[in-house]
């Protein structure tokens, strides 16, 4: 322990003082101050230098109160301008582009939106790949701008929404199973055709079936048979002409008896042929030709 004394002198005193008194120096000295100085200078050139850094990066990112770049905070959500790049999944309640620009999603291979429920399970897809769009639901349903169903799609049955279906392929439509609808008609000037390559024909209606051809003739054509059949009703074939140029005709009475005139004659299966016709019926005579 370092003892102190303090003595009290007047003046004109003198005071010897101690030969061997010990001196203390308080601070750093040497090397030990150099170093410390180093030091603090180093700390104040890394200080220095992360400054200028976050400048930088404030000034080249965009930094703002409002956002970043051009990704704009709203008090509706976030707005994003010019184009942008996502490496990974975006998920979004809602996007849309502004009033006067359109929204183009755009990638390398495909562009897939996927709706999800509470339990992260997806219910509803959408892709769009490079050879074909992808829909993945359990309906689909096109609507137009007033809110009215167009085209609806589900497992059960497919629903055209609109007034008229337009097919303006060169091969028509195909329909591997039976198609309902009330009108059926060809474009002005075109033909309308409805054939079955290798199964048979059918057109049934509740109330009747009406065929019309406003400018040019019905054609039927089939390799085997034509069949018309009414349950309750009879076939009527109201024309001014009815011309059935390849019936049989029975055989010939003598010449000069029949002036040209035939009468038709029906067998008990419903095949029609003719007859010459006399000053009765020559159905009978000719019955021959029945099976």
């Amino acid at each position: 322990m370092v003892c102190e004394q303090y003595t009290t002198t007047t003046e004109g005193t003198h005071i010897e003082r101690p030969e061997n008194q010990s001196v203390y120096k308080i601070g750093i000295y040497g090397w030990r101050k150099r170093c410390l100085y180093l030091f603090v200078l180093l700390l104040l050139i890394i200080l220095l230098v992360n400054f200028a850094l976050t400048i930088w990066i404030l000034k080249v990112m965009w930094f703002s109160p409002t956002g970043m770049g051009h990704l704009r905070v709203m008090k509706d959500g976030l707005r994003l301008e010019g184009e942008s790049e996502f490496l990974f999944s975006l998920y979004a309640k809602e996007i849309h582009s502004r009033v006067d620009s359109s929204l183009l999603l755009q990638s390398a291979k495909n562009v897939t939106v996927n709706a999800c429920n509470s339990g992260g399970n997806v219910t509803g897809r959408l892709t769009v790949g490079p050879k074909m769009v992808e829909v993945q639901s359990q309906q689909f349903q096109i609507n137009s701008e007033d809110g009215k169903p167009l085209f609806t799609v589900d497992e059960q049955e497919v629903v055209v929404g609109t007034d008229k279906l337009r097919v303006t392929g060169p091969e028509g439509a195909l329909f591997e199973h039976s198609v309902e609808t009330p009108l059926v008609s060809a474009d002005p000037f075109e033909d309308l055709r409805l054939e079955s390559p290798t199964r048979s024909l059918s057109m049934d209606a509740p109330k009747g079936v009406h065929i019309k051809a406003q400018a040019g003739k019905i054609e039927a054509l089939s390799q085997m048979d034509v069949v018309f059949h009414s349950s309750d009703g009879m076939l009527v074939l109201d024309a001014e002409t009815v011309c059935l140029p390849k019936l049989v005709q029975g055989t010939w009475g003598p010449a000069g008896s029949s002036q040209g005139l035939y009468e038709i004659c029906v067998c008990p299966d419903g095949k029609l042929y003719l007859t010459v016709a006399g000053t009765g019926s020559t159905c009978h005579e000719n019955s021959h030709i029945c099976p």
